[in-house]
């Protein structure tokens, strides 16, 4: 915690940590505070001379709480607090620097909100800060997320209509696991009736979200981010098999998990799994892996490397050092 905060500014955090973990020591609270535990009562000291009741309680399992109908001011924030919260935002939507923009006007309100000397930094962090687009983020409806979000906290069943990347669209019965946010986009974990396996959806191409009357339990151990980038690389329209001449073990740090399961094969190694952009997977993904490969399969990736073979041969007609048999598909 800052160490150059006011009394008043302590204090505010103390009734803070109060809020949130009541029956906090006040070993924990001075730890919290950043002060030693007598300069901890003594701000529990100042709230209660405000007016705000602080029950205490002694042995094992005491500590202090505030007590019941306790009505609390809006909440309070530091300096430091208020720009990281404004950097947070510019950072994962740029376009929040906007008054115009949905998020811009929610934050707008919230620095409107702050104090005037607290809230005069955010603003010109605001105001004179600017962030460039990410181009492969895409962030979904606010409405269909908190859908999303409300049947997962209620383990509700749902049917969600989905568009694909290629326009292919259908619906599925899922259940709902989690909502993970990856690099700018924003995926549902699930686990598909219709396929009966675990899939993930992208949530910005999900255009309606039904809940069901059917609840569900989700896996014991459930760890989102590791299962979403398990799963990114499977249950898309188009397969793909691509060989590597190379160890497992030195291609394996170059595969990004929605490339496919990379596994043994022989001296080398093979990547298998899906997409629905052959396109994407062709120009963007295999290209950056700096080791001899084959692909194998499916048609729609052979049809999109032999494109791109033949874009980068014509780009260099004309010179003798370079020969259709260089490159390899």
């Amino acid at each position: 915690m800052p160490t150059d905060l006011s009394p008043t500014a302590r204090a505010l955090r103390a009734m803070e940590i109060l809020r949130t973990r009541p029956g906090v020591t006040g070993g924990e609270l001075a730890t919290c505070l950043g002060v030693t535990e007598r300069a901890a009562r003594r701000y529990v000291g100042i709230l209660r001379e405000a007016g705000i009741p602080v029950e205490s309680a002694r042995g094992p399992y005491g500590g202090y709480r505030l007590g019941r109908g306790t009505r609390l001011p809006p909440v309070a924030f530091t300096e430091l607090e208020a720009l990281g919260l404004v950097m947070a935002v510019l950072d994962g939507q740029p376009s929040a620097a906007d008054v115009g923009d949905l998020v811009g006007a929610a934050l707008g309100k919230v620095i409107r909100a702050l104090p005037e000397s607290v809230g005069r930094q955010a603003a010109a962090l605001r105001e004179h800060a600017s962030a460039a687009p990410d181009r492969f983020s895409a962030r979904p409806d606010p409405a269909t997320t908190s859908a999303l979000v409300t049947a997962i906290a209620d383990r509700r069943r749902v049917v969600v209509a989905y568009r694909s990347e290629s326009g292919n669209e259908w619906e599925a019965e899922v259940d709902p696991w989690a909502v993970v946010v990856r690099y700018g986009r924003w995926y549902l974990l699930c686990h598909s009736h219709r396929a009966a396996a675990v899939r993930t959806y992208r949530v910005d191409r999900i255009r309606r979200v039904e809940r069901s009357t059917h609840t569900f339990e989700p896996p014991d151990g459930l760890d989102p981010v590791a299962a979403l980038e398990e799963n990114l690389g499977t249950g898309w329209e188009f397969a793909t098999r691509v060989v590597f001449d190379a160890p497992l073990a030195e291609v394996a740090p170059w595969i990004r998990p929605p490339m496919g399961r990379l596994e043994p094969s022989g001296s080398g190694c093979v990547l298998v799994g899906s997409t629905s952009n052959p396109a994407m997977y062709a120009q963007e993904w295999l290209p950056t892996v700096p080791f001899p490969f084959r692909v194998e399969g499916g048609p729609e990736l052979r049809a999109a490397v032999t494109t791109l073979a033949s874009r980068l041969t014509a780009a260099l007609e004309g010179s003798p050092s370079v020969s259709t048999r260089d490159i390899e598909w």
